[in-house]
């Protein structure tokens, strides 16, 4: 049996093997083609393509019937002939043959390269050659894309605040009141940065309770009218023991965010956002829990605002969500299911009736992804139990509500 004309067809991106682009950027290569003889080509040409797709099944009745939810939303279609087909076959000699092409993203903000359970926002470059009488040979190499999110804004730095409070019930006997206030310096934040978190616990019941904080990433998909989340546990934080009758307070006690991937926030079909989520762990009763919303940005703060209009140079300090290095003996997060309240699983369960059981599962429930884990997660580093950042004895209490 001859052997194929064809010796190697590779497809090179110019660049590191991990560069990322942002819109308006040129993705630019070469096609390596290396002959054995002299061969007949129809046509060669690349293509650039970048579509965000949600996709999951869901079983309706006992019967084996699925219900197929899809979306797509493409983000560029990009063309280039290396060797057009003008109705003539075109002959290669044997030998290398180099191709080199280049195309630029759209101006245009883009979103961010993800890969989720129900979903991803995927780019790539794909080479098709066509020759006479035989199959279309094909070559795909996708790249990473970073939609630039500069946490200096008004709105990202605002800081965060928030009060909630419960009454602990257990069989119709009242314990008393908790309540929790909490607050963060500001919205905004990127991987690789500590939050301190400000907060005050007033226990008031006779039982003791456990203060405790997570941040949470929620994955929301969406296809034909319908919704589906996923969320996960990133990092966590777990405070002292509040006794019977007493007040604990937080004079910034650190929380890590690890190497996630950065909020999306302009896609229709799939969007990644964050939340810190404060909570009391009352025995006998439902969590008290407050909410305060994250966005993990790309451009990280300036304190003296000093800045450049390179997302590569402002983000390559933070790009180490898109490496894979997992500690040898990590300490996994809790499930999701573990830090939301009763009121608000039932809340979820009834708005979601129609579909299958949520999955809630932390972050290392399978193999990680290519780009944004489901982003490439770390997990968090092990908790220490004593405060990286403690209050000297002789400072003033820092007011909540100011």
């Amino acid at each position: 049996m001859a052997l194929s004309s064809i010796k190697s067809f590779i497809l090179e991106l110019d660049g590191p093997a991990d560069a990322a682009f942002t819109g308006g950027e040129v993705v630019s290569g070469q096609v390596v083609l290396e002959l054995r003889r002299n061969t007949r080509v129809h046509s060669m040409k690349v293509l650039g393509r970048g579509v965000a797709t949600a996709h999951w099944l869901e079983n309706r009745g006992m019967n084996s019937v699925y219900n197929d939810y899809t979306s797509k939303v493409t983000y560029f279609r990009k063309r280039q002939h290396l060797i057009r087909d003008n109705g003539e076959v075109t002959v290669l000699p044997a030998g290398r043959h180099e191709f080199p092409f280049s195309f630029q993203l759209p101006e245009e903000t883009l979103v961010t390269s993800f890969e989720g359970k129900h979903g991803s926002i995927r780019y790539w470059v794909k080479v098709k050659l066509h020759r006479p009488w035989a199959t279309v040979k094909k070559i795909k190499k996708e790249f990473t894309v970073i939609e630039p999110i500069d946490i200096n804004t008004p709105a990202l730095l605002a800081p965060q605040a928030g009060t909630k409070d419960k009454m602990a019930r257990a069989w119709y006997r009242s314990f008393g009141q908790v309540s929790v206030t909490a607050k963060i310096d500001r919205k905004g934040y990127t991987p690789g940065e500590v939050i301190p978190v400000f907060a005050e616990f007033d226990n008031s019941t006779s039982r003791s309770v456990v203060p405790k904080a997570f941040i949470i990433q929620t994955q929301t998909f969406i296809a034909r009218g319908t919704m589906k989340q996923k969320r996960s546990v990133v990092a966590t934080l777990c405070g002292d023991i509040v006794g019977a009758k007493r007040r604990e307070t937080w004079h910034g006690r650190a929380i890590k965010i690890p190497p996630v991937g950065p909020s999306i926030l302009q896609c229709r079909i799939i969007k990644v956002e964050y939340m810190l989520k404060v909570c009391v762990d009352v025995p006998g009763t439902s969590k008290l829990c407050l909410e305060l919303p994250l966005v993990i940005g790309t451009i990280p703060l300036h304190p003296f605002g000093s800045r450049t209009s390179s997302v590569s140079s402002q983000y390559s300090v933070n790009l180490e969500w898109l490496r894979m290095a997992i500690p040898e003996q990590p300490e996994p997060p809790p499930d999701y299911s573990s830090v939301v309240t009763e009121e608000e699983a039932e809340q979820r369960h009834n708005a979601v009736a129609s579909q299958q059981a949520e999955d809630l599962s932390g972050i290392l429930e399978r193999p990680l992804m290519a780009f944004v884990q489901e982003f490439r997660f770390r997990p968090p580093p092990v908790y220490s139990e004593i405060d990286p950042n403690p209050q000297p004895i002789n400072m003033r209490p820092r007011c909540m509500t100011c």
